[in-house]
């Protein structure tokens, strides 16, 4: 018979300080990574040219938003320059129930919100190669004045203090190099005894 390879999705959370090179390391897992599913955020802001519902946001009204909030739909939301966004419990849901990975990108906030309402989620924390390395990369962004990067960097420095309530920490030296310890955290999980002996309960009677 055989033991079936049917198993659930993980979320894999992937967090870090404003700095540490989050979305370019989610951007390049897109390449690197393909069989990954990428988390679609809810907000209520108005979509730009170009973007499409259910593809880059689900955009929903206020009232729906907060329709959201009161049903408890959402894994985390955050309010920002007066809208709404949010993670949908339901896409989430969906797309682990179907065995895939879903993928998602987050402050360090958020995702104290997110292992309250799924602790049996993967936490990776992204760390930068040192704060002379996080300050030189917001510096280089050339959009934020010296006092903004003063603040951002004291603002990092207490987000790194969150790192013990992460399962998995990944220092962002070369993009390549970060990629790859993700995926092989991935891997790793989906070995792990507790998942196989839930996804497979009947594993003895397959050999």
């Amino acid at each position: 018979m055989g033991i079936h390879s049917k198993k659930k999705g993980l979320l894999v959370v992937l967090s870090g300080p404003s700095g540490a090179g989050k979305g370019t390391v989610c951007g390049a897992l897109r390449t690197y990574a393909p069989e990954l599913v990428y988390s679609v955020s809810a907000t209520t802001r108005k979509p730009r040219e170009g973007e499409v519902n259910g593809v880059n946001y689900f955009f929903k009204t206020r009232q729906e938003f907060e329709e959201m909030i009161g049903e408890e739909q959402l894994l985390e939301w955050a309010q920002y320059v007066n809208n709404y966004y949010g993670t949908p419990r339901e896409f989430v849901k969906e797309q682990l129930e179907q065995g895939k990975d879903v993928l998602l990108e987050i402050e360090v906030q958020g995702a104290k919100q997110v292992r309250e309402r799924f602790p049996e989620g993967v936490f990776i924390f992204l760390l930068p190669p040192s704060l002379k390395e996080l300050a030189s990369r917001i510096r280089g962004r050339g959009t934020e004045t010296e006092e903004i990067v003063r603040h951002r960097m004291s603002a990092a420095e207490q987000e790194l203090g969150e790192v013990e309530y992460y399962d998995y920490v990944v220092v962002n030296d070369r993009i390549e190099d970060a990629c790859d310890r993700v995926r092989s955290i991935i891997t790793a999980e989906h070995c792990r005894r507790e998942r196989f002996i839930n996804d497979q309960p009947n594993w003895l009677e397959g050999m």
